[in-house]
């Protein structure tokens, strides 16, 4: 199934898999985005839901282990696995994180930045072209949300992910939650950040929750979306125009009406926009 620009989709959780397949749901999303990891088995109950929903329901998939920024070399059983699962499901795409989660063979299971410089987009390239490959797709790319800056940074965070993707060839998955938390950590403009990614290289839009402790804002995915996360994301659709948007919660999941609810706004957003010039 082909997943349109003007399109809403959930994030696919456990709590979730009997309401979805109900067949008169209403309201229902548009397509659903699985955490690969969590079935790239060869069988049982979750793999058995997924199968069920995906005659149902379009997919895409997002990664957490991929570790395209680590200095380690990629992990090529781990790729033949994801490969093997999107040639299963067929997903409209298939993204991860622009992080790396470990070193030294070890996984921090976190989402740990990049140094933002010339030496580690060099080394991204190749790594990006090698999963592709593997692949037989394009690999889309989310920003993380980050706590910390390094003294090696070169460039702006949009900048460094604008120049990789035109670079690359990869597309993004813009989290304009992340965008908005790391604005408030670091101080830059949101706005600005969004004006500086390139349009055509945005596949997806994430939005999610996040907890506010005033000087440090984390991203949680445990709370609704907040206002100034809607404002942001109804200005990135006026200076990108409609793209497939998810809301994503990972914790204290709330009934799906409720979720659904909540998606609802987004589509409102997405109506009420008019596109913004510079």
């Amino acid at each position: 199934m082909s997943i349109s620009q003007e399109s809403f989709g959930l994030g696919l959780r456990v709590e979730h898999y009997q309401a979805l397949a109900e067949p008169g749901l209403a309201n229902r999303p548009d397509w659903l985005e699985i955490i690969s990891e969590n079935y790239m088995v060869p069988g049982g109950k979750p793999l058995w839901h997924l199968q069920q929903l995906r005659r149902d329901y379009a997919m895409v998939m997002h990664g957490v282990s991929l570790s395209i920024g680590s200095s380690d070399p990629l992990d090529l059983n781990y790729l033949r696995e994801l490969r093997a699962l999107a040639d299963r499901i067929e997903p409209a795409w298939v993204s991860d994180h622009l992080c790396w989660t470990g070193v030294d063979h070890r996984n921090l299971h976190d989402l740990l930045p990049l140094a933002l410089n010339r030496a580690t987009l060099e080394q991204l390239l190749p790594r990006i072209d090698q999963v592709q490959e593997v692949l037989g797709r394009r690999l889309v790319l989310e920003n993380v949300s980050s706590y910390l800056q390094f003294e090696a940074d070169e460039l702006g965070e949009a900048a460094f992910i604008a120049e990789l993707a035109r670079r690359s060839g990869c597309g993004l998955l813009l989290d304009v939650n992340n965008v908005y938390v790391s604005s408030r950590n670091h101080g830059f403009d949101p706005r600005a950040y969004i004006d500086a990614i390139p349009p055509e290289s945005v596949v997806q839009i994430h939005l999610a929750g996040h907890e506010d402790q005033g000087d440090l804002v984390i991203d949680t995915h445990d709370h609704p979306v907040c206002e100034a996360v809607w404002q942001l994301y109804a200005y990135t659709l006026a200076r990108l125009g409609p793209r497939p948007t998810m809301i994503e919660r990972d914790d204290h999941i709330p009934p799906l009406p409720e979720l659904l609810a909540e998606l609802d706004l987004a589509r409102a957003l997405a109506l009420a926009q008019e596109p913004v010039t510079a």
